[in-house]
This record gives structure tokens, C-alpha cells and sequence, in this order.
């Protein structure tokens, strides 16, 4: 049996740090959050390609660069390629694998459902995704589109008769494939526990306030894997009940998945980045009408079922905080990339927990002197009265030199005292 985990002092005092500034209270300092991600290779001197390859390396780089920074909570390589090249995923890029042993992780996007499949993926979504989705999306698939329609399980021993069809190779090697990414996802998994796990003896809560189902507003939900862009935004002009009928679907699937997940892991949080919402991507009306319902809807259906959002509002979303505030209070945190902060902590900051403040071009370009002046004033006017989380606008801090990121610490530290 495995002994049972007892806090040390510097973790218990991190992690009430930042309860405190989730909850909108006023914690002693204010809790800063650094995302390594790749910068995890650069700090060491190995190739992006290298850092995914070798979880255990990873993970003394992550240790050391900790003790070195001391942040109230982390995030390391949070994801790993082996699953997407087992399965010949055609949507992403890693290094190594689609892209230089030194490129970052890209989202290739491509219109894998066509709007002519809306009334198939209405119908039954399920089948759509096994039998015309997956096929598409995943190379080593493919022979799934030769299963019979899923439906015809419900006919029971007279459906029996379609089993050969298992019996296909390409069928054969469908499933193959799928257990080899099973098994791929789940020893990453133990890694990333085990990580944890040593990062907690450390001192170090990780981002647990992030842990929970990966959800994305029921818009993003069709665009970013099936519509793309493009289709999305023609589907608002041409067929937009259908739209607004599939963005139902998804929603109501999204819920019954994160719950279901809650409770079979324990984790009462849920992941959600926003892609096509913020300012630029459409207007407001188009917001009103295809964005903003659904995703209040999908927000407080999560927060009746005891499970607390954080939401990374991507882009700018100057033009959307007045209707972000019209959240419940407390139960969700908001993490805002390009938005103007200030503005963020006015409209927001008794709505919602505020992440964010430092912007990554000043941290990449700036001096340790402008750094530690941009510090200053975010723990000032946005860490006032607590509810704030200083971190950077996007969750990576590869290509930012060291000494840069010391001054943020280091300001922070200094000027977010109460």
C-alpha cells in the first residue's frame, strides 16, 4: 500500500494561496503560476522532440527548474504525441512527428465533416463518429467505416450475422490500433501521476484546478475538429438552425461527459479554451445568436453539478465582459490572454477568478526592468482585494530567456504582498 501523502508546510501554504484567490478571497501574496511547457527543452539544452520522448527526463528538468523559480503551482509537458502517431492522427503536428525536432506543437485543421453530413450527424452521432468521423480524422481507422450502422446492436441476436465484418483486416487493424493507444495514454497517465506525486513531496501543488474533462464551447465543438473555420462560418450564413440544432447535441453530450468524469475520478473541475468566440471571429450578434447562449448554458449546467469551470478566454475579449459577468459568482475561473487586464478585474473581478497579467512579447522582448514595472502595476490594480492569479497569457513559456523569468518571480513576489 502506498504511503499516504502528508503536506509539507510550503505546500499546504501554496495551495491555500491560491484556494484563497480562487474562492475571491485575499490570500497573503498574490499566487503566481508558471506554465513551463517547452521551455522545460530550452532551459536544458534538448530538442522539443526529446522532451516528449523522455517523460522521466522531463520530469528532473521540471523539478529543477521549481526549486529554481519556486511558483505556487506548475504545469510541465502536459501532453504526449505517441497516441496521435499510433493512431495517424491527421489534425496535429509535433516535433519529431510532422514538424523539426525543435517545431512547437501545431493543431492542423481540416473540414472532416461536410455540411452535407449534418442530418447524418443529427440523426445519430454516435454512429457518425465511429463510422464517417474517425475514418476520416485517424489514418489507422479507416476500416471502421466498414462496420454496419451501430443501430442494429439494438436487433440483438439477429444482428449477430454482421459480426464478420470484425473479421476485416483493416477492421482487425482498427482495433489494434485503438488498444495501442489505449495502452499509450494510460503509462503517460501513470507517468504524470507518479510526477505529481514527486512534485507534491517537493512542495509544489500542481494545476489541479485545471484537472477534470477537456470541454470547449459547443461552437469551438463543432468548428475546431469537424467544421473548420471555414465551414463553421458558411453553416452561420446557409444553415444555421442546423447549426443551432447541433450545438444542442454537443452541449447536452459535453455535460453528461463531464459529469460522468467527476464522478468517476473525483476531479471537480473542467478545462475549457475558447477558439472562435473573442473579438474579430464574429459579430456580436452572431455571438448573442450561435457562442454566448450555449456556453452560459454549458457554464452553469457544470456549476449546478458541482463542478468549477476554468475557462481560458483566448484572444480578446474586450467586447464580451459584460457578458461574462453575468456568471454565477465564484464558481468559475477565467484565464484571459490578449484582453485587456485592466478592464478584466473592473468588469469581472467579483465575478470570477482573474489568471493572467503578464504578457508573453513583454516577457520574451522586455527587460528584467520593464518586467518587473509591468509586474508591479498588475499586482497593484488587478491583485487588489485578492481574486487574482498572476500567470502568463498563454499556457507556454518556451523561447523566454531565464533571467526574465527570475524578475517576474522575483517582482511578483515582492509587490504582491497584502
Amino acid at each position: 500500500m502506498a504511503e499516504e501523502f502528508v503536506p509539507s508546510p510550503g505546500y499546504t501554504a501554496r495551495a491555500k494561496r491560491l484556494q484563497d484567490a480562487i474562492e475571491l478571497k485575499q490570500p497573503d501574496r498574490i499566487p503566481i503560476v508558471l506554465w513551463f511547457g517547452l521551455f522545460l527543452a530550452d532551459y536544458a539544452g534538448i530538442t522539443r522532440q526529446e522532451l516528449y520522448e523522455n517523460p522521466e527526463k522531463a520530469h528532473e528538468i521540471l523539478e529543477e527548474v521549481a526549486m529554481k523559480y519556486q511558483p505556487d503551482a506548475y504545469s510541465g509537458v502536459r501532453l504526449t504525441p505517441e497516441p496521435s502517431k499510433i493512431l495517424g492522427d491527421r489534425m496535429t503536428k509535433w516535433p519529431g512527428h510532422g514538424l523539426g525536432p525543435q517545431g512547437s506543437f501545431q493543431f492542423d485543421e481540416h473540414e472532416f465533416m461536410k455540411a452535407e453530413d449534418y442530418d447524418a450527424f443529427l440523426n445519430d452521432p454516435s454512429d457518425f463518429a465511429i463510422r464517417s468521423y474517425l475514418p476520416r480524422a485517424f489514418k489507422e481507422l479507416e476500416g471502421l467505416a466498414k462496420l454496419p450502422s451501430l443501430g442494429m446492436s439494438l436487433f440483438g441476436y439477429y444482428s449477430l450475422s454482421n459480426t464478420t465484418t470484425l473479421l476485416d483486416p483493416q477492421v482487425i487493424t482498427a482495433f489494434e490500433a485503438l488498444t495501442k493507444a489505449a495502452q499509450a495514454t494510460k503509462k503517460f497517465n501513470e507517468h504524470m501521476a507518479t510526477s505529481t506525486q514527486k512534485m507534491a513531496e517537493l512542495g509544489f501543488p500542481g494545476s489541479s484546478f485545471r484537472a477534470g474533462a477537456l470541454l470547449e464551447a459547443p461552437f469551438d465543438f463543432m468548428s475546431d475538429t469537424l467544421r473548420g473555420m471555414r465551414g463553421i462560418f458558411l453553416d452561420m450564413m446557409r444553415i444555421p438552425d442546423k447549426l443551432l440544432e447541433a450545438e444542442q447535441r454537443v452541449l447536452k453530450m459535453q455535460v453528461e461527459n463531464a459529469i460522468a468524469f467527476s464522478q468517476a475520478t473525483g476531479l471537480k473541475g473542467a478545462f475549457i479554451p475558447l477558439h472562435r468566440g473573442s473579438d474579430g471571429f464574429m459579430s456580436l450578434a452572431q455571438f448573442e445568436k450561435f457562442y454566448w447562449p450555449q456556453l452560459k448554458d454549458m457554464l452553469c449546467q457544470l456549476v449546478d453539478a458541482g463542478i468549477k469551470p476554468f475557462v481560458f478566454y483566448e484572444g480578446v475579449w474586450d467586447q464580451r465582459l459584460e457578458y461574462l459577468a453575468e456568471l454565477p459568482r465564484g464558481k468559475t475561473i477565467g484565464e484571459f490572454q490578449d484582453s485587456d487586464i485592466f478592464k478584466v478585474k473592473e468588469i469581472v473581478g467579483d465575478t470570477m477568478c482573474i489568471f493572467g497579467g503578464m504578457p508573453i512579447p513583454l516577457l520574451k522582448n522586455g527587460t528584467p526592468e520593464e518586467i518587473r514595472e509591468r509586474t508591479k502595476e498588475v499586482c497593484e490594480r488587478v491583485g487588489k482585494d485578492g481574486g487574482f492569479i498572476m500567470a502568463p497569457s498563454v499556457m507556454e513559456l518556451e523561447g523566454i530567456k531565464p533571467e526574465n523569468i527570475q524578475a517576474w518571480v522575483d517582482a511578483t513576489k515582492e509587490f504582491g504582498v497584502y
